[in-house]
C-alpha cells in the first residue's frame, strides 16, 4: 500500500511566488496527499490564490504566527499523512511524477524513516540556475549532516511519527537542527537518484546567510562536538584560501 503524504506550504504575502508551488502540487500524478497551506494572515491575495487553485484535499489555515518555524510547527500539528514534505512558497516538485517516484521508493523499501534526493536551484522564471552546492549522498547517515545540510530540507521526506517540532529559538537554521533530530530517530534512509525539488534562490536563509552560518556552527558543535566542527571549518577556510591563490 502506498503512503499518504502531508505536503505543507508556509506562506506570508507570497502572491508572487506561490503560484509556481500551487501549479506543481496540482500537476502531481500521485494523488495520495493532503495539502496544507499555513498562512500567517497575509494582507495580499495569497489565501485567495490557494482557494482558487483547484487542488483536491487542500486545507488553508490563515492566522498570525510567530515566524516561519512556528508556522511549520502548526503544519505538523494539522498533518495526518504517513510522511511530511515541506514545500515553501516558490519551491516546487521537479516534475509531475516526482511524488509518485517518492511513493514508489517508500513502498519498495518498506517504509523507511527518510526518503531524499537531489535539488536544483531555479529563479523566479523557473529557469534552472545550477544544482544545489551540496550534492545529496547516496548513503545518508546521522554523520552525513556533520558536514552541513547535505540534503535540502524540501527534498527531505520524513515519516511523520519520527518528527518533532522545530526549535523556534533558532531563527534561521531550525530546519537543519530538525533534520538532525529526524536522522537520530531514523533507522533506514532511502535515496531516490533524481532531482526531486526545484528550490527558489531567494529564501529567508539566503537573505540572512551569515546569521544562518553562525547558527549552524552552534548546532554542529552541539551534535557533533566543538573540536570536529572547528576542524571542519578550518579545512574549508584553507581550501578557500588555496582557491584564491590558484586563481591569482
Amino acid at each position: 500500500m502506498h503512503p499518504l503524504f502531508s505536503i505543507i506550504t508556509v506562506t506570508f504575502n507570497a502572491s508572487q511566488t506561490l503560484p509556481a508551488t500551487l501549479k506543481s502540487v496540482k500537476e502531481q500524478t500521485c494523488r495520495l496527499f493532503e495539502y496544507l497551506v499555513i498562512d500567517g494572515a497575509s494582507t495580499d491575495n495569497t489565501v485567495q490564490l490557494a482557494q482558487d487553485s483547484g487542488i483536491e484535499n487542500i486545507e488553508i489555515h490563515s492566522e498570525p504566527d510567530r515566524g516561519l518555524y512556528d508556522a511549520m510547527n502548526k503544519g505538523l500539528g494539522f498533518a495526518k499523512g504517513d510522511y511530511v514534505i515541506f514545500l515553501n512558497a516558490g519551491d516546487s516538485f521537479h516534475s509531475p511524477d516526482t511524488l509518485q517516484h517518492i511513493a514508489d521508493a517508500i513502498f519498495l523499501n518498506d517504509y523507511p524513516g527518510i526518503v531524499y534526493g537531489q535539488t536544483d536551484i531555479v529563479d523566479r522564471d523557473r529557469k534552472r540556475l545550477r544544482p544545489r552546492h551540496f550534492k545529496a549522498p547516496e548513503v545518508l547517515t546521522l554523520e552525513s549532516f556533520s558536514e552541513g545540510m547535505v540534503v535540502c530540507h524540501q527534498a527531505f521526506v520524513v515519516l511523520r511519527k519520527l518528527t518533532s517540532i522545530y526549535d523556534t529559538r533558532i531563527r534561521f537554521s531550525a530546519d537543519y537542527e530538525w533534520c538532525i533530530r529526524c536522522l537520530q530517530r531514523s533507522h533506514r534512509n532511502c535515496y531516490v537518484d533524481e532531482v526531486l525539488i526545484d528550490y527558489l534562490s531567494e529564501g529567508i536563509t539566503t537573505r540572512n546567510r551569515w546569521k544562518s552560518l553562525i547558527e549552524r556552527f552552534s548546532i554542529m558543535s552541539k551534535y557533533y562536538g566543538i573540536f570536529p566542527t572547528l576542524w571542519l571549518h578550518g579545512k574549508k577556510v584553507c581550501n578557500a584560501v588555496v582557491k584564491i591563490f590558484v586563481k591569482a
